[in-house]
């Protein structure tokens, strides 16, 4: 026993000297920005445009975000594709600016409010908005990318991060998006979910050109449905094929007026926040509908009018629209009148005679004009129109007159004569 002491002792005074050693200091925690958000596709013809959301936070949920822009990749290859590969065989389509703080490493903790962080500054996006991509499936695009040399180098998509956010059709071409925010000194955060859009033919040809009329409250867009040719048949009583579903035809509308006629939003280019009016127009549409019809509630007098409606059908859970069919563009003209003035009433007094109305509830009223004669024609007797609903009309006594009243709103539309109201001066 008193020869195995001494040994126990050694051991125990290395493992207290080995946890005394101090090692190298860390190296400063590096702040990437999180993963875009909120990313979709649609394909119309042969654009696809892209949506995200631009990180305003960090991987480590500080804020506001380490990032001086947004790179957008495409390639043309399975879904299965890798980030290096999307890297190295990819290409770049576009880079969204966004505004970026002076200090990243000033930066909030997820639980402090955004005033203790250095502000994010610049000409870019905000941090936080949704923005939006344009990219035409040009010749080159569709062209596939050869990955058969690469295909074991690098790290395989099989995490939840990374799977394809829609899938095409089995077997079929496909264009695959990817986002990723990027530091200003260069550093990539993760990538965001994979788009996936089928490179196959829209589905379905465009409608016929729409048309539209419009009253005094909204504008209503029609147009021909799509018809889809059913395959030949040559038997007697038509045939179905197995397990093959029916197309659903949807429909969206998009406003396409000139610069500065399509209502609140402006206009965009290939790249820039979402919300704006980009090359194809304002979607009206919330959703793909059904109806071959539309109403716009939108009014403004004066606007020069133009609408394009696409067919629609989901192909792998993308949307896919059609070519445009284009309306023919109107200017909105207020060419409407009132209603006529309604429940006319006169009460005479000595050498007048007193006439009320019930006031008129359009939004664009002028006011109203008062006609009167003492046989079958009326002459206007106010010289312009008057604000209010009464108006008091000094007479001869004892001589019978016959009033009306018409309303008039402030492009000049004069409405029909009220009912008409016969009374004698004392």
């Amino acid at each position: 026993m008193n020869v195995r002491l001494p040994a126990l002792t050694a051991i125990v005074a290395i493992a207290t000297i080995a946890c005394g050693k101090t090692g190298p200091p860390l190296p400063p925690l590096l702040r990437v920005p999180a993963a875009p958000s909120n990313v979709a596709a649609d394909r119309r013809d042969a654009t696809v445009d892209l949506r995200l959301t631009v990180p305003s936070a960090n991987t480590d949920n500080s804020h506001p975000a380490n990032i001086e822009r947004v790179d957008v990749y495409a390639i043309t290859a399975p879904a299965t594709v890798t980030d290096e590969q999307i890297l190295k065989r990819g290409t770049k389509i576009a880079s969204l600016d966004v505004k970026a703080p002076a200090d990243p490493d000033k930066a909030a903790d997820a639980d402090e409010p955004i005033e203790d962080a250095d502000p994010a500054i610049g000409t870019g996006l905000d941090q936080g908005v949704d923005a939006h991509v344009s990219e035409e499936l040009t010749a080159e695009a569709l062209k596939a990318v050869d990955l058969s040399k690469d295909a074991r180098r690098g790290r395989s998509v099989t995490t939840d991060d990374h799977r394809p956010l829609t899938g095409p059709p089995a077997g079929g071409p496909t264009r695959v998006y990817a986002m990723v925010g990027v530091t200003r000194d260069g550093k990539r955060g993760p990538f965001s979910r994979r788009l996936v859009v089928p490179l196959i033919p829209p589905p379905l040809p465009p409608p016929a050109a729409p048309t539209f009329t419009y009253d005094e409250k909204a504008v209503t867009v029609t147009w021909p449905p799509v018809q889809v040719a059913a395959p030949p048949s040559d038997t007697a009583l038509p045939s179905r094929i197995l397990g093959a579903a029916p197309i659903d035809i949807r429909y969206n509308v998009y406003d396409v007026s000139p610069p500065g006629q399509a209502g609140p939003a402006g206009q965009a280019g290939r790249a820039g926040q979402a919300g704006e009016t980009g090359d194809v127009g304002k979607k009206l549409t919330a959703a793909a509908i059904a109806e071959t019809k539309f109403v716009d509630p939108r009014m403004a007098w004066g606007e020069n009018r133009c609408y394009a409606v696409r067919a629609v059908e989901i192909v792998g859970g993308l949307t896919i629209e059609s070519a445009a069919a284009m309306s023919e563009c109107q200017t909105l003209a207020d060419t409407f009148p009132p209603a006529p003035p309604a429940n006319l009433k006169s009460v005479a007094s000595e050498g007048v005679i007193n006439l009320i109305w019930d006031e008129n509830g359009e939004n664009d009223l002028a006011g109203y004009l008062v006609f009167r004669g003492t046989g079958g024609e009326l002459a206007r007797i106010t010289a312009s129109a008057i604000q209010e609903p009464h108006f008091e009309d000094t007479v001869t006594p004892g001589v019978r007159y016959v009033y009306a009243v018409k309303a008039v709103d402030k492009a000049g539309n004069i409405s029909a004569f009220s009912n008409r109201q016969e009374e004698t001066a004392r």
